[in-house]
């Protein structure tokens, strides 16, 4: 039998840090003022995420420049002291539309290549459930993980069917970096699902048809952390061999032995054809007369990168344009064969699904333009 990415979501026990964090929408104004801070001529500035402040000076590092800002005098984790403010550079990120990935370097943060930066992949949710646990004789309110998700408008998560088909109270929480760090540089944004709209041919056996819509309470708002990714045309198939990226918090490997990830991981991932991955998955335990089902496609293949455990539901995002940041939505994390082997792992073909989510969005009210590109 497969195993499924479902696996993970079902009895998930990373909890995740709440309370101390804003869940308000975040409005421009609020993003832009930032604290007080000192320059290094004794000027005042405002404290900000570095990569929204203009650059003030470089230094030449083995040839590198790189940029240099006052850090000193911010206290929120993250931020740096910026002379100038440009209120209207944040505005036009906002006008570009879906997909824009922030490929930003992290100050005074060691990260591996596996790990993703603050805001990165704003598009990159968290789907969580509230549940009510006893300690020591006292009921006590906690969050956990179930699984991944991605927003494709401010109040539309994608994600899969498998992970939300057996829950109602379920919430998204967007902006999310570090689970486990209430100090991060723009906060997280908690929004409850009102409904859930599962695909009507869902089959929880062979999971064909594996996809879902969470339409929220009210939308989230715009923020360097929070943003929207962009989804393919109806029946656009992305070339195998294609780098694309999966992002969430699952497990770093397969079984009792992986751990979640406190901190968003990323895997580059190729595209395999469905050929391609049908014939390495009929050498796995599914025998030689499996046949994948068109509604999916793979990626991956190379032992130590996978998407695993708890990342059911996730993005998978391809470039929309070679050498470009702008991203498209080709899959969603469905299932695969353990983690992290050198056999694909399978996701739902989400242009397969296009008209069918503009259908849903557009009975809702909503606009599909917010995810086409």
């Amino acid at each position: 039998m497969y195993i499924y990415r479902v696996i993970v979501s079902l009895v998930t026990v990373m909890a995740f840090t709440e309370c101390e964090k804003t869940s308000q929408d975040i409005e421009i104004d609020s993003i832009l003022k930032g604290e007080p801070c000192t320059m290094e001529d004794g000027t005042v500035g405002t404290c900000l995420m570095y990569n929204e402040c203009q650059k003030n000076k470089t230094v030449d590092t083995s040839g590198t420049k790189i940029p240099v800002y006052r850090i000193g005098s911010c206290s929120k984790y993250l931020h740096v002291c910026c002379s100038i403010l440009n209120r209207d550079t944040y505005l036009e990120e906002k006008k570009k539309g879906c997909g824009w990935r922030n490929v930003v370097s992290v100050l005074n943060e060691s990260l591996t290549d596996d790990v993703a930066q603050f805001g990165e992949f704003p598009w990159t949710v968290a789907i969580l459930r509230k549940e009510t646990i006893t300690l020591k004789g006292e009921d006590k309110i906690i969050t956990r993980y179930k699984s991944g998700g991605s927003i494709i408008h401010p109040s539309v998560v994608l994600t899969a069917a498998h992970v939300v088909s057996a829950y109602q109270d379920l919430l998204i929480r967007a902006g999310e970096w570090n689970t486990q760090s209430i100090y991060e540089p723009y906060p997280h944004q908690d929004r409850m699902v009102d409904e859930i709209v599962i695909h009507p041919q869902y089959n929880p056996k062979n999971l064909f048809n594996d996809i879902a819509l969470l339409f929220l309470s009210h939308p989230v708002g715009y923020a360097p952390n929070v943003g929207v990714v962009c989804l393919p045309p109806q029946d656009l198939r992305v070339s195998e061999g294609a780098t694309c990226v999966s992002t969430g918090w699952g497990k770093n490997r397969f079984g009792k032995s992986g751990r979640y990830q406190s901190i968003m991981k990323k895997v580059q991932l190729p595209v395999i054809s469905n050929d391609n991955c049908q014939s390495a998955l009929r050498k796995t335990r599914l025998s030689k007369h499996f046949t994948l089902n068109p509604r999916f496609m793979c990626a991956g293949g190379e032992a130590g990168k996978d998407a695993c455990q708890g990342d059911g539901g996730s993005p998978l995002v391809c470039r929309i344009e070679p050498n470009t940041d702008r991203y498209m939505q080709s899959g969603i994390v469905a299932w695969g064969i353990d983690c992290g082997t050198e056999v694909p792992g399978v996701y739902t073909n989400i242009s397969v699904f296009r008209q069918w989510v503009d259908e849903n969005v557009k009975r809702r009210g909503y606009d599909p333009s917010f995810y086409t590109y």
